[in-house]
């Protein structure tokens, strides 16, 4: 065995330790296409280009589930899928032309929630409903700060335009996200440890 493969398992088994990278390979697909499929749950609104989906209940509980590692490796490949022309984003909609644009700052937004989400989870945030509900209520804060930043940017809008087009009209279906994802997660996490074992 030569000093190479040597460190490459070791760095494997500081990642994902007693699980198959296969495991966690499919799993990390698993969980982009989960939010591929969940952005096809798409209300366009006539007054802002974002339009209500169901990707940050997606983002929200995949993140959760897989923890920081696979957590953020998998929003990572949701946005290379899109990059590199698979129809994944919302409306079937994929290119680099979707990430500069109004929306783009959202789907950057997933991996930075995919992170810190996921951390928070591996440091025992997933075990009650009530941290569950604080972690994802983070996750969901990240994802909007850096998908209004960006949306400001693109538009050129001011402040108040800002939060009308790209947070107001989405507060009461993130709740029952927040809520619906919290509920959903010891679930899903049960499952993603049975899938690794």
């Amino acid at each position: 065995m030569t000093a190479s493969s040597i460190s490459s398992n070791t760095l494997r088994r500081a990642v994902f330790p007693n699980v198959s990278l296969l495991t966690n390979a499919l799993l990390v697909l698993g969980g982009a296409l989960f939010v591929a499929l969940s952005a096809q749950i798409s209300i366009p609104l006539p007054f802002t280009p974002v339009p209500i989906t169901g990707q940050t209940f997606a983002v929200l509980l995949v993140a959760g589930s897989l923890g920081s590692v696979c957590g953020t490796l998998s929003m990572g490949l949701y946005l290379l899928m899109g990059i590199v022309g698979l129809p994944v984003y919302a409306d079937h909609t994929h290119g680099i032309e979707v990430i500069k644009g109004a929306t783009g700052g959202y789907i950057i937004g997933f991996i930075i929630a995919g992170l810190i989400v996921g951390l928070m989870a591996d440091r025992g945030w997933d075990k009650k409903f009530s941290s569950s509900v604080t972690m994802m209520l983070t996750g969901n804060v990240v994802v909007f700060l850096v998908g209004l930043v960006w949306l400001q940017q693109v538009l050129h809008t001011n402040l108040a335009d800002t939060l009308k087009y790209g947070l107001y009209p989405f507060v009461p279906g993130e709740v029952l996200k927040l809520y619906l994802a919290g509920a959903l997660f010891p679930g899903a996490w049960a499952l993603v440890r049975r899938i690794r074992k």
